[in-house]
């Protein structure tokens, strides 16, 4: 089963995600230059938002770093170790499983994505054997995994139920077989409407240097654009029941894979409420522009996906009896309503769309608020997961 996202969002003057220039980010689309914020950054997003609208402890959450040596130094402190021999523990733990430590700072050769549990899980392991862990060669190659030791300190990477590492996977270079498909895709952002960049030059005045003196203290130009955003993604309930699961479905009990189920059907309507409510937060202290979507449109469906980005190929103007979201808003409706002319929607269980503008959902199921919108799609997830759809 897939539960589909598509959103249309109007930002007022903000440089919400930028390049290496400090510009915001920018693609051509349809021939047309246009505003985009990075599927990475909309995730980023997602994910800070994520820790609020989870009604979940820490343990089922994950976390992105290059400092794992320290938090896992922690956790053996707090297991009765010496901090000293603790920390060289730590490292040649993580050299044992493959995930070589850089000598130099004793951080990780890039940023690793763990859940929590599987790092107190690695801690466990540590401790029980730290005897062994001593007595292995400091020198040892990461990925070697010369001893049973280390392949059984690499099986505490299961995913640990962290159930933003089961949407979002992880790829591990060096550990390809530790690697978590993602359930969830995101797409880039795009304008459903022509950008042009714009410059706000600034000047700051000091306030300590005497009025008679004239001059700013700096100046300096920061560029922004305004622009309506087309926003995708969705999600594999079948994957991402696989991946809170942990292990394969002929070696689960029938209690884990009721969890699994369970855990799933909650993240499906955490995901929904943080990809809603979550906004990127570049610049947002000096341009403040949290706005939240004017139109959403949740699909849930058997199987396949259909991103709505190609009802914007043809940038859409505000023209002279409307304005650029209502007319995104019949641009994408109309377009919904071709594909299903097309194509049918054979196997679409559920279409529920909520808008903030008078606007004609015609071939949608209008709701009237996100609530809603929210039952809509979590009545179809429960039952098609019971079911084991």
């Amino acid at each position: 089963m897939i539960v589909e996202l598509h959103m249309l969002q109007n930002f007022a003057p903000s440089c919400l995600n930028r390049d290496d220039t400090n510009s915001p980010k920018e693609c051509q689309f349809g021939g047309y230059r246009r505003a985009r914020i990075s599927s990475q950054c909309i995730k980023r997003a997602i994910r800070e938002d994520f820790k609020k609208s989870l009604d979940l402890p820490p343990e089922f959450l994950a976390r992105r770093s290059k400092l794992f040596v320290d938090k896992l130094t922690d956790k053996l402190i707090q297991g009765g170790k010496r901090q000293e021999e603790a920390r060289v523990v730590a490292i040649r733990a993580l050299n044992s499983i493959g995930l070589g430590v850089d000598e130099k700072d004793n951080t990780t050769q890039y940023l690793l994505f763990l859940g929590e549990k599987e790092l107190n899980n690695m801690a466990e392991m540590v401790l029980a054997n730290w005897a062994g862990l001593k007595s292995i060669d400091a020198k040892e190659k990461a990925g070697k995994q010369k001893s049973d030791l280390g392949k059984k300190l690499k099986g505490t990477l299961d995913g640990g139920k962290a159930v933003d590492l089961a949407l979002f996977g992880r790829m591990l270079a060096d550990l390809p077989d530790k690697n978590i498909n993602a359930a969830c895709q995101v797409a880039h952002a795009i304008s459903t409407n022509k950008v042009n960049v714009e410059f706000d030059f600034y000047t700051a005045v000091d306030d300590i240097k005497p009025k008679e003196e004239a001059g700013a203290g700096m100046m300096g130009t920061i560029e922004f654009n305004s622009a309506c955003y087309y926003r995708y993604a969705n999600i594999d309930l079948n994957q991402l029941e696989r991946n809170l699961l942990g292990k394969p479905w002929d070696k689960a009990t029938a209690d884990e894979l009721k969890e699994a189920k369970a855990l799933a059907q909650k993240s499906v309507e955490a995901f929904i409420t943080a990809a809603v409510s979550a906004v990127p937060s570049g610049k947002q202290t000096s341009m403040a522009s949290p706005t939240p979507p004017d139109f959403i449109l949740a699909v849930v469906r058997d199987s396949g996906a259909w991103s709505l980005a190609n009802a914007f190929a043809k940038p859409v103007s505000p023209g002279s009896n409307g304005n650029l979201v209502e007319h995104s808003i019949t641009a994408l409706v109309n377009y919904w309503n071709r594909l299903v002319e097309v194509y049918g929607d054979k196997g679409v269980r559920a279409k529920p769309a909520l808008a903030l503008v008078k606007a004609e959902l015609t071939g949608l199921n209008p709701v009237e608020n996100m609530d809603r919108m929210i039952e809509e799609v979590m009545k179809v997830v429960t039952d098609g997961s019971q079911k084991g759809g």
